[in-house]
């Protein structure tokens, strides 16, 4: 695996299209990060994600900041793939398994120009204790709905 390629998996004991729904409304993205830096939606927000379409969130990573992220990947409950303008793109799989879903979320900066600057400011580590965390309240909410 590539230092810029960062993927976890959890066996989620729900349907993959329950899952897949909850990630597919950019709502639940605050509610869901296991990062801390997810902070609210802004601006004119789909209830649900779909191909192509673009949703903003206000962040926070030491400083507040608001980007806007673009659907590139989508397969309905089970793939569902954002980038913004660095290039970095957030991948989440749904796949039905024994006992649940195994969902893997991850952060994909192959594509990115700047990976040396990624790589120094600490993003793959801090990105897979974010993804590992995110993947925990994923768990947590779909047992609770």
């Amino acid at each position: 695996m590539s230092a810029y390629l960062v993927s976890e998996s959890r066996t989620i004991a729900a349907d993959p299209q329950k899952l897949f729904d909850i990630v597919a409304d950019p709502a639940m993205h605050p509610v869901i990060d296991g990062s801390g830096s997810v902070q609210a939606v802004h601006g004119d927000v789909p209830k649900r994600l779909s191909k192509g379409a673009t949703f903003g969130m206000d962040m926070k990573l030491g400083a507040p900041y608001k980007i806007t992220n673009t659907v590139v990947e989508f397969e309905e409950g089970r793939l569902l793939a954002w980038r913004h303008f660095n290039g970095h793109i957030w991948r989440y799989t749904f796949e039905p398994v024994e006992g649940g879903t195994k969902v893997t979320e991850q952060w994909d900066a192959r594509p990115v120009w700047n990976k040396l600057a990624l790589r120094l400011s600490g993003f793959p580590k801090r990105n897979r204790a974010g993804i590992l965390g995110t993947l925990q309240r994923l768990d947590e909410l779909a047992g609770a709905k």
